[in-house]
């Protein structure tokens, strides 16, 4: 007989503490907003090479319709609440209003792209002839130089989540922390978070990988990893990958990975990022920043901005005008958490779920009431192991973890994490009509003890049951969305606003142009100036404080 699962008794200690105030309503709800990315396809399932659609309104100023990286990668970003269905309801209705100006063009649903021609086949955004736009395309055509365009064709679900300050006032007054200023023990908090999530979040990789296989055509010919396998023509896929999006075929980068953020503090973290935005790397030099009056980067840093910064998870602050995110981040503090490691859900309309937005709040809440201490340079290697193995091997019986110096199953971890978690969901349940975070646990719970369950194995499925061709098998489940979508009706007021706001975010475009006073290297190297004085002002401080 297994030994029965125990729970931390300083976490049941912290829930019981505040589960009297939750059920009065003192703590307030999380708040989340959704990001949703996916390339639009033609009827053939090739990536499309027309503009951003001008129906859609200006992707440089519209405030929920944009695009990523690709004219061709939408970018869906909802407003914030403090109810899932919520915010699916408003992305569901993007979805919709898209659909009512897409001419023979669909919404992929997959997070790896769909067919490919080559590099060039993916069309770099562009965002006009402001500063402000050429910096974003730029910024773009200096990941193409770096990394190619293909990889930038990725789709997935940004999360981003945050507590109400009421529930943070309870939680520095338990901890008599109330001496700490407001905004440095959130930050401290939300950073023991972050760790925490990056110690676990193999777990989510697990549960919601949907990404086992590839187009063909996304690879160069001839240069096939050996975790891959052919499935068909046009398909390779790994046996028992979750998800190879978030593999060495996707986001990753062999020179961020010397940056070594392990997320021990803000100022660690801020200064780093800084510092590879400040930092020359020869190979970059080599390329080049601009040839006559053709930019090819924005410099030959480390990082551009800090935003080509890759990472599953980042501590986020809304930015004011003319301020970096370090910058906000330094003058106040984390005032979000954005979680970045999940694919898109390709059975779902949305790609998300109710159920998963369930779970992941479950999660993280349980990565801020654990112990999270600091993250040493080996400790942080052997995450990164543990990460790797459960993305390439994920759903292999025989696949070992390393957990506290010894090796562990992913179901047996899996159920010690699950039990922990449902402590965490009876707090969050509190304020909840029903018990919506005990039912997300309990209708994942069968994923550990049986992978076929989870949407990585699901597709994988669906492939061998067909023809084994993985844009085949999204394009068909893109057209049979896109028709669930058609019929969706909107909320009249969202459409009334979604219509006006295509004419007023065009105009916001064409005035931020007008009001342009500098050349673009002018305003490149203002913009790189204040980055570089709130960094000399911020080791100032540091050395007066000590």
């Amino acid at each position: 007989m297994p030994e029965p699962l125990t729970v931390p008794s300083s976490l049941t200690a912290q829930v019981e503490r505040l589960l009297p105030s939750a059920r009065l309503g003192r703590l307030g709800r999380l708040r989340r907003g959704l990001e949703k990315e996916g390339l639009r396809v033609d009827a053939n399932g090739h990536i499309a090479q027309t503009p951003h659609p001008q129906a859609l309104g200006s992707k440089l100023t519209h405030p929920h319709i944009t695009t990523d990286y690709s004219e061709a990668l939408l970018e869906y970003i909802t407003p914030v609440y403090s109810e899932p269905r919520e915010a699916l309801a408003f992305l569901s209705d993007l979805h919709t209003f898209t659909y009512h100006h897409l001419d023979n063009e669909w919404i992929w649903p997959g997070s790896m792209p769909s067919r490919l021609s080559g590099n060039e086949s993916v069309p770099i955004a562009d965002y006009g002839s402001s500063n402000v736009g050429t910096m974003k395309h730029v910024y773009r055509k200096g990941l193409d130089v770096r990394y190619g365009r293909i990889m930038q064709a990725i789709a997935g679900v940004h999360y981003n989540v945050s507590l109400p300050e009421d529930m943070w006032h309870a939680l520095r007054e338990m901890e008599k922390a109330t001496n700490i200023p407001f905004n440095d023990y959130r930050s401290t908090r939300y950073f023991g978070m972050i760790r925490h999530f990056r110690r676990h979040s193999w777990l989510l990789l697990y549960l919601f990988g949907a990404s086992p296989a590839i187009d063909k055509s996304f690879l160069p010919e001839g240069k096939v990893p050996e975790k891959l396998q052919s499935l068909s023509d046009d398909t390779y896929f790994a046996p028992y990958a979750t998800t190879l999006r978030m593999s060495d075929l996707g986001y990753q980068n062999k020179v961020q990975s010397q940056l070594k953020i392990c997320f021990n503090s803000l100022s660690n973290y801020v200064n780093t990022l800084r510092h590879a935005i400040s930092s020359p790397w020869p190979d970059y030099e080599k390329l080049g920043v601009k040839t006559g009056e053709e930019w090819h980067q924005l410099n030959a840093n480390i990082l551009q901005i800090e935003n080509e910064y890759y990472s599953d998870i980042r501590p986020k602050r809304v930015a004011k005008h003319n301020e970096t995110p370090s910058q906000a981040l330094e003058a106040r503090g984390v005032e979000y958490i954005e979680v970045r490691c999940l694919d898109l859900n390709p059975f779902d309309p949305l790609g998300v779920t109710e159920t998963q937005m369930r779970f992941v709040d479950t999660f993280l809440m349980w990565c801020l009431l654990s112990d999270s201490p600091w993250i040493s340079d080996e400790e942080c290697d052997r995450l990164d192991d543990n990460r790797r193995l459960v993305v390439e091997r994920g759903r292999d019986p025989a696949l070992t973890l390393i957990h506290n110096c010894e090796t562990t199953t992913v179901r047996a971890w899996g159920e010690q994490i699950f039990a922990e978690l449902g402590e965490v969901a009876r707090l969050l349940d509190a304020v909840e009509e029903g018990t919506p975070h005990a039912a997300a646990l309990e209708a994942l719970a069968p994923r550990l003890k049986d992978p076929s369950l989870t949407p990585s194995a699901q597709m994988l499925a669906r492939l061998q049951e067909g023809n084994g061709s993985l844009s085949d098998a999204l394009l068909s489940l893109a057209k049979e969305q896109a028709d669930k979508l058609k019929a969706t009706p909107m909320l009249r007021s969202r459409e009334a606003l979604l219509a006006q706001l295509i004419e007023t975010s065009h105009q916001q475009q064409r005035d931020i142009e007008a009001a342009d006073q500098e050349s673009f290297s002018e305003f490149l190297s203002s913009y790189f100036a204040k980055a570089r004085e709130s960094r000399a002002l911020s080791a100032i401080s540091s050395e007066d404080s000590q």
